[in-house]
């Protein structure tokens, strides 16, 4: 018997959260930084930790990541915007535009590094169109409050956005682009975490 049983649990998830962590399993999964234009981009409640394990690996790089309220970390090139989650917010509308506006104009020649995450759903956010926020935000709550599966919700969000479900990826075109992610769901299916915005959507 376990003399300490909740002492062990915090020990087991304590490890749990040291191996996960980005400055320790990031660099593993990073190529050689390329030569020529490199972007940075990202979304989710860990990214703004993965954007900074990536500037200790590459050293100061261009880019923008959004991540939760709270949740930013100090980074040397690499800016770092919270807005809110799990209910998005017009800061989170802006930082996307924002986003969306660094990936054009990209050539064959530049690499853009996408480091997506759990959360990245509610902070990634560019409404349908015809759509408002207001009636996003609606139906992302309605979601949250359905007990749905996330691979359920992320479905459904897929088709309510102008970046997910492989969009993102498409607004780089014709850069070369690389996805690293850290899973939130079952199965750790890409086309899943986030809402998939750099895997083509097949639903």
């Amino acid at each position: 018997m376990i003399p300490d049983p909740a002492n062990f649990l915090r020990s087991l998830f304590d490890r749990a959260v040291e191996v996960a962590d980005p400055m320790r399993s990031l660099a593993g999964f990073l190529p050689e930084k390329p030569t020529g234009r490199v972007l940075v981009i990202g979304a989710g409640k860990a990214s703004a930790r993965m954007a900074e394990a990536v500037e200790a690996a590459w050293g100061p790089c261009d880019g923008l990541v959004i991540t939760r309220y709270g949740y930013g970390r100090p980074c040397k090139g690499i800016e770092i915007v919270e807005a809110a989650h799990p209910v998005p917010d017009q800061a989170g509308v802006d930082a996307t535009q924002r986003m969306l506006g660094l990936l054009k104009d990209l050539t064959a020649d530049d690499f853009v590094l996408a480091l997506i995450s759990g959360g990245a759903s509610a902070l990634l956010c560019a409404p349908a169109q015809g759509m408002t926020l207001a009636e996003k935000q609606q139906v992302n709550a309605a979601l949250l409050a359905s007990g749905a599966p996330i691979v359920a919700m992320n479905t459904v969000r897929k088709h309510l956005s102008q970046v997910k479900g492989g969009q993102l990826s498409a607004a780089a075109y014709p850069a070369k682009l690389l996805a690293l992610m850290i899973s939130d769901v079952p199965g750790d299916d890409p086309a899943f975490i986030g809402s998939g915005p750099t895997v083509g959507d097949a639903t």
